[in-house]
């Protein structure tokens, strides 16, 4: 039995919709989306809707482009309560997902829990230098900013930031309470560390990618792995000992489309026997083409 992990699925582009339905069966294995499916609700439930019939339990968490919403769309549809819609069409096909008790993963010998998370960012992934309420300007300096802007909306909340913190904490709570002597395999969308989020095309970027709150968590908790997307940049990394998993398959001119999506999967658990100089070291990056 294995635990897979791939995010960025993007099926509004043809040739992902194509690799996503041409995904073989996996019986008994589980298998972890990261985020970013699509942009809308209809998106979500065609890749679950796939999936779940080929694993034996899915495990979701949300990324920014999940939690679009079109402009013009009442603020009683947006945010919080488009969030809520997709959590709700996940649960009725027994996914897994950040609103749910974490699951205990079934082939290990050590109690190991999946845990979904969903934190979003606060523009804190940027230069000591820049101040807060100048980020998005920065960013702007150099011709770059991100569709959330205008299509994430935080509602109720005052700002994304806003529901960021919040996020945040629930999460932190959630975590502190794991049973002692469990481990955790820890899901996000986005990178938990500002030294993961680095994007040398355009890297300032960089502020729609996470929160310094959690850049300690791997170590505040008993995290054996991160699985994270977004960046579109897959890696296996180590901090402190932890595996940070990079899993996005990406735009279709960002992965090799004749290998299909069941080439871009990546195993979590058990833990692959990656052969590079240095394993484990934090200094080690594989890169996965």
């Amino acid at each position: 039995m294995t635990l897979w992990a791939t995010s960025d699925l993007h099926v509004a582009y043809d040739e992902n919709r194509d690799a996503v339905d041409e995904m073989q069966q996996r019986p008994g294995d589980w298998l972890i989306l990261a985020g970013d499916t699509g942009e809308t609700l209809a998106h979500l439930e065609y890749v679950l809707d796939r999936v779940t019939d080929r694993f034996e339990r899915v495990v979701w968490t949300p990324g920014n482009h999940d939690l679009w919403t079109p402009r013009g769309w009442p603020s009683g549809a947006r945010g919080l309560a488009h969030y809520e819609r997709l959590v709700a069409a996940c649960q009725r096909r027994g996914v897994l997902t950040p609103e749910d008790p974490f699951a205990l993963w079934p082939g290990a010998s050590v109690p190991t829990r999946i845990a979904p998370i969903f934190t979003l960012y606060d523009y804190s992934f940027r230069p000591d230098t820049v101040p807060h309420h100048r980020a998005v300007e920065w960013a702007a300096d150099e011709g770059i900013r991100c569709a959330d802007e205008t299509l994430l909306a935080p509602d109720p909340y005052a700002s994304r930031e806003a529901w960021c913190h919040a996020r945040v904490e629930a999460t932190a709570a959630r975590l502190s309470a794991t049973p002692a002597g469990s481990r955790l395999v820890l899901v996000g969308h986005f990178p938990l560390r500002r030294d993961l989020a680095v994007l040398p095309l355009i890297p300032r970027f960089s502020i729609w990618c996470g929160t310094r709150l959690t850049e300690q968590w791997h170590t505040d908790f008993p995290v054996d792995v991160v699985v994270s997307g977004h960046l579109h940049m897959r890696s296996t990394r180590w901090r402190n000992g932890v595996r940070f998993e990079e899993v996005s398959l990406g735009y279709p001119k960002q992965w090799d489309v004749p290998r299909g999506a069941d080439a871009y999967l990546r195993q979590i658990l058990p833990e692959p026997a990656i052969r590079a100089e240095g394993w484990g070291r934090d200094d080690t990056v594989v890169r996965h083409r």
